[in-house]
């Protein structure tokens, strides 16, 4: 039998490697790749126009790359609840395939579709792709809870081998009997929206620095893969979150929409790695691909993994709710210039270094500014090129001293830190150019300039440039007593389940954990599977 398949793209916006695409070319007669507008997305979260200009980017380089196979992309508009049956009826479907998804809506709205397809006789293929390994196998596999540490992770990757390798790009071949039927009012019905139609406005786009697509993210890949001397030495701690161009690949983008397929980037650097001294994980490229994956799993193994409330392995903190410093934070108005330029890079090209984003989140959260790291999550949630919710959740707990992580006591300096890469201020000069006139001495405390001096720069501190939201050397002390008295709670209250466990068991009760939030962590019940 000759399949009518439907292969639905969301986040493998890419042709290469693309095992569920290939599945719905098998014996296929007629096949419509389709990307469905979902408004769920935009109705629950932010999306900034910097990531709705890089997802229209990288569907319209979809759409022509599968015009050379003779096929096109269609871009549906709806839930894809509704969408789903009526395209069933319409193109006779008899296969759905697609790339699984783990994140909490993803599997929702899949599960959703899949019943639906059974109800209309259409046979649903789902394959891994987005991920180096299957994250429900990492689960099972250590026990049935995700791994809570970084070594773990590699314990049980370890005993599952290397990922798998990449699957071949389809070809003219593939689709010689398979043809995709398209009418003349293709585009006018399911061509690519404009940013307008989004209701965007285009003109409140940053600089196009790295635009969307898989054919980009493959020539980005070749380009950092023929460094071969500087992707063996790489390690993500020496790179630099304030060099004025980026100091690493800045692939991150392209592997969170999918343009890139993971597990090529992870076997392209295995070629390289082959037969040369090289870094190692965590902090190499192959690291870095393997944090990914450990936040990912955590995502999928951890219940409310975006959340404090109802997190198991989330410290309750009574963070403060002050919208003022809110704002001030997320518009680049701290008064301390490497936290501002920092988040105005953010705004305004969608992307900044990992060692930025530890600066600016330490300081909104345990650091200076003491605010849940949930509003964070949000504001990166949106303003990212690369948000990506298990990364962005897990990320947030950590620099936040929540999960993972737990030396609370050691904080990121607004001001020495930027310091140790630039000590006269480039990349301040670049993203404040009203501050570019200050000493160097002054460039990160301008506060601490002379009047006369500040008039001469042409930027009075308090007038023209806010002074400091909060005095970092006293806010800072303060809140690592504030986090202390969280853990205590913490400890407190995993000694009382301890106590309860034991008197209902008639057995003596255990002495209390000590600070370390994995150990605390490790005496709660494993996360039920979904």
């Amino acid at each position: 039998m000759k399949h009518t398949s439907i292969h639905w793209f969301r986040k493998g916006l890419r042709l290469h490697d693309n095992p569920a695409l290939l599945a719905a070319l098998k014996d296929c007669a007629e096949l419509r790749p389709i990307f469905i507008l979902d408004p769920w997305f935009p109705k629950n979260m932010q999306v900034s126009i910097n990531r709705w200009r890089f997802l229209m980017e990288s569907l319209r380089d979809l759409d022509e790359s599968l015009k050379k196979l003779n096929s096109r992309l269609f871009v549906v508009r709806g839930h894809p609840a509704e969408v789903f049956p009526a395209l069933f009826k319409k193109w006779k479907v008899t296969r759905l395939t697609f790339e699984i998804d783990t994140e909490p809506y993803a599997r929702q709205r899949d599960a959703k579709v899949v019943k639906l397809a059974a109800e209309h006789n259409v046979q649903v293929i789902q394959k891994v792709a987005h991920t180096l390994y299957d994250t429900e196998r990492i689960i099972v596999e250590n026990n049935g809870k995700a791994p809570l540490t970084y070594a773990r992770l590699q314990t049980v990757l370890a005993s599952l081998g290397p990922p798998k390798q990449p699957v071949p790009v389809p070809t003219l071949e593939n689709l010689k009997d398979c043809g995709t039927p398209c009418k003349d009012n293709h585009d006018a019905k399911y061509g690519i929206p404009t940013l307008e139609e989004l209701g965007q406005d285009p003109e409140k786009a940053g600089p196009p620095l790295y635009p969307g697509g898989e054919s980009e993210a493959l020539v980005r890949l070749d380009l950092h893969m023929k460094r071969t001397t500087w992707v063996c030495n790489f390690k993500k701690p020496d790179t630099e979150p304030n060099s004025l161009s980026p100091s690493t690949t800045v692939l991150s983008p392209y592997v969170k929409f999918g343009c890139l397929s993971v597990r090529t980037f992870w076997w392209k650097l295995a070629e390289i790695y082959q037969g040369r001294k090289h870094s190692a994980p965590p902090v190499s490229l192959h690291g870095q691909l393997l944090w990914r994956e450990f936040f990912y799993t955590a995502g999928v193994g951890i219940p409310n993994f975006n959340k404090m409330e109802g997190n198991p392995v989330c410290v309750q903190v009574d963070w403060d709710d002050n919208q003022e410093y809110l704002n001030a934070w997320r518009e680049g108005r701290t008064g301390y210039p490497f936290i501002d330029a920092i988040m105005t890079q953010l705004r305004t090209e969608g992307w900044i270094h990992h060692l930025a984003r530890h600066a600016v989140a330490c300081f909104l959260t345990r650091g200076d500014l003491w605010l849940s790291w949930e509003e964070g999550q949000k504001v990166f949630e949106e303003l990212l090129l690369d948000a990506d919710w298990s990364l962005n959740a897990g990320n947030w707990q950590w620099l936040s001293a929540s999960a993972f992580f737990h030396q609370f006591f050691r904080v990121y300096s607004p001001v020495a830190f930027g310091k140790k890469t630039d000590k006269s201020g480039e990349y301040i000069k670049k993203y404040l150019p009203f501050l570019r006139k200050f000493p160097t001495e002054y460039i990160y405390e301008p506060w601490k300039a002379p009047r006369s001096m500040q008039e001469q720069a042409g930027c009075i501190i308090g007038k023209d440039y806010p002074k400091p939201i909060v005095v970092h050397e006293v806010v800072s002390k303060r809140n690592i007593e504030r986090m202390k008295a969280a853990y205590a709670r913490r400890s407190h209250s995993t000694a009382a389940q301890g106590d309860d466990k034991a008197s209902k068991k008639g057995g003596k009760r255990k002495p209390p954990a000590g600070p370390s939030v994995i150990k605390l962590l490790a005496k709660k019940p494993a996360a039920k599977k979904n």
